[in-house]
């Protein structure tokens, strides 16, 4: 008893530990979106106020983002209520069908009884049968009766777990009707946010075409990008936003949770398209040297994180799109813009391969393609130096 007493009080105690570690995990976590939302209100206010044609896509891109990003929360879930609904239907199936077996077998043993009833039990006692024998066969009655007294325990057992069963089915199928209607909805939304973008490009194309080419307007998306990435370097450098996104050892399936900086050489580009440019290259008609690399390929392809790390940025950013910064820990980390959806968010946790976003032409792009970065200590590093050669 007394070391019964000691393992509940432990297990009770690590789960207190347990629920204290999420609290404080959570508060960090709010604490590190805050800061960032601090940052970027404040590089709003200093940045060049000069406006942009790209600017005018910035809230519909923004839009359509996020409603592909809860279409794909909404499909999941969908996914995951029809997989527990076909469980609760499957179980209400086996339920019913033992259900009735047994009905039939106490109809009968029922029938049995009521032909005839105590009366055997007379006949067996009044007989002048062997002893032993009557014994034996009132065992055999008083087995029956108990046998009549269990399958109706288990009878009553089966019919409150097939009620149970039946409204749980019913509440699951009235879940799967509302999250289809949500996601119906969002889809309309979805339409709607494409409409306008597909009329605003329409307005701004020309200017757009113009704009590309200025130089002035390259360095000056340049200059905002660098700024972000290095303030966002010396934010997380400190040690309260530190805990949660600058590990050693971020979680990686495929690489065992080894720093990135061993990485070099067995990464994978993030998506799979046409490298367009290369790092430390002019670019066209322009002295403004590229820092990353541009893969060219279709709308819609799936983008993965090329590393393990967690979220320190999602948001739309001008000359980048739809914008998503990961950290992975000693300075290191990899920017993916022009992105259609951002599927993650602010202090989501990835493991190398993750889907994090989805390939479009966000930010005044002309062509569909990933803008794809590596950075240390916010200097830009040569992507290609750091995949694995086939």
């Amino acid at each position: 008893m007394i070391l019964f007493t000691r393992l509940l009080s432990l297990i009770l105690c690590s789960l207190a530990l347990a629920c204290i570690a999420y609290a404080d995990e959570q508060d960090e976590l709010n604490n590190l979106r805050e800061r960032i939302i601090k940052m970027q209100r404040e590089m709003d206010k200093t940045s060049v106020s000069k406006s942009e044609a790209a600017d005018a896509l910035r809230e519909s891109e923004r839009a359509i983002s996020d409603s592909n990003r809860k279409l794909a929360e909404l499909s999941n879930l969908q996914h995951l209520a029809d997989i527990k609904l076909t469980k609760l239907q499957e179980q209400e199936r086996k339920l019913s069908n033992n259900l009735s077996g047994q009905q039939a077998l106490l109809g009968k043993l029922l029938h049995q009884q009521y032909l005839g009833g105590k009366q055997e039990y007379l006949k067996l006692l009044l007989s002048n049968q062997d002893p032993n024998q009557v014994t034996r066969d009132l065992h055999y009655y008083q087995y029956i009766a108990r046998y009549r007294a269990t399958s109706l325990s288990t009878l009553r057992g089966d019919l409150a777990a097939l009620s149970v069963a039946s409204k749980a089915t019913h509440e699951q199928h009235a879940e799967l009707v509302s999250l289809r209607s949500e996601q119906a909805e969002q889809k309309r939304i979805l339409e709607k946010e494409q409409q306008s973008r597909k009329r605003m490009l329409g307005k701004i194309s020309n200017q757009l075409r113009l704009q590309r080419r200025e130089i002035n307007r390259l360095q000056r998306d340049e200059s905002r990008l660098a700024q972000l990435v290095e303030k966002l370097t010396k934010m997380l450098a400190q040690p309260k936003a530190n805990s949660l996104s600058s590990h050693d050892n971020l979680p990686d399936n495929r690489f065992d949770g080894k720093p990135f900086s061993q990485l070099k050489g067995k990464l994978t580009l993030p998506v799979r398209g046409e490298i367009t440019n290369r790092f430390n290259t002019p670019r066209p008609d322009s002295t403004v040297l590229w820092k990353g690399l541009f893969l060219r390929t279709s709308s819609g392809q799936a983008v993965k994180a090329v590393a393990a790390g967690q979220v320190v940025f999602a948001d739309w950013l001008r000359g980048f799109g739809n914008l998503l910064i990961v950290d992975h820990g000693k300075g290191y980390m990899s920017l993916y813009g022009n992105n259609e959806t951002l599927y993650k968010q602010v202090g989501d946790v990835l493991k190398g391969g993750d889907v994090i976003a989805a390939v479009g032409n966000s930010g005044g792009n002309e062509v569909f393609g990933l803008y794809f970065e590596l950075r240390h200590e916010s200097k830009p590093l040569d992507p290609i130096k750091w995949m694995a050669t086939k």
